[in-house]
């Protein structure tokens, strides 16, 4: 059985054209013609032309493809297996694509519109793209959590180095505190913590005693808030929970 040149460019997806132009270069020559010299392509031609889409697809040259398919010592099924070996390749690559582009949607979401570059210099080693998820899964559907998008969705980069200063100073004065040694109860140490939900609620979202109180506990339960807190001081994250839940308690 033989087909039309229009017949297999509607099969393939490709144009009369293309076909046209792998006749004259001896790519893909038909196995007959009609009476009248029109191309007609048989089974085998179309097997060809299945070799020669997959090496297109996968980026090589025609003349590429011509040395490939017109070796004399090539096993038809070793085409196969290098062609699946590739496109095998080509799908790892494109999924660790499809990776970076998730991670770039969902920093989207979190509001951090930095260039790499940038979010190094505000956040260093800390990326909060690496939470996105799990912060979304968690926390996705409160309100506070829609706020906090909307609020970061238009921040710049000089509003969170402004975000961070304000942070490090308030860490270098808890430690201060921390180092006075008056325990998380008294009026220094509540102050600041009212400073630091004031921070959420100025920054982030509105973060009332309650939800100030619980994120008190998580700064001790979760080992990643901990290890923050700890960073600026040993002990910091239980004190800044003690404080927390007074703060909390004067204002009830």
């Amino acid at each position: 059985m033989s087909y039309s040149v229009g017949k297999v460019a509607g099969l393939a997806g490709v144009s009369v054209r293309t076909l046209h132009h792998y006749d004259e270069i001896g790519l893909l020559v038909p196995s007959e013609r009609s009476h009248a010299g029109h191309r007609r392509y048989g089974d085998a031609d179309l097997d060809r032309l299945q070799q020669i889409l997959f090496y297109r697809e996968l980026g090589f040259p025609l003349e590429e493809v011509a040395v490939l398919l017109d070796d004399p010592d090539a096993d038809p099924r070793e085409h196969l297996r290098r062609q699946h070996e590739l496109l095998r390749s080509r799908i790892r690559r494109l999924q660790k694509m499809a990776a970076a582009v998730e991670h770039a949607m969902e920093a989207r979401k979190m509001g951090i519109n930095l260039t790499p570059e940038e979010k190094f210099e505000v956040f260093g080693d800390n990326d909060p793209d690496q939470y996105a998820e799990e912060t979304q899964q968690r926390w996705g559907d409160t309100e506070a959590y829609r706020e906090s998008q909307r609020r970061t969705a238009s921040y710049t980069k000089e509003d969170w180095l402004r975000i961070k200063e304000e942070g490090e100073e308030w860490g270098r004065r808890f430690a201060a505190q921390m180092d006075s040694g008056e325990g998380p109860q008294s009026e220094a140490a509540m102050d600041l913590a009212e400073e630091h939900r004031q921070q959420i609620c100025r920054n982030f979202y509105e973060c009332p005693y309650e939800m100030h109180t619980c994120l008190g506990e998580m700064y001790v339960a979760d080992e990643r808030f901990t290890a923050y807190y700890e960073a600026i001081k040993p002990g910091m994250a239980g004190h800044l929970r003690d404080a927390i839940v007074a703060n909390a308690a004067r204002h009830a």
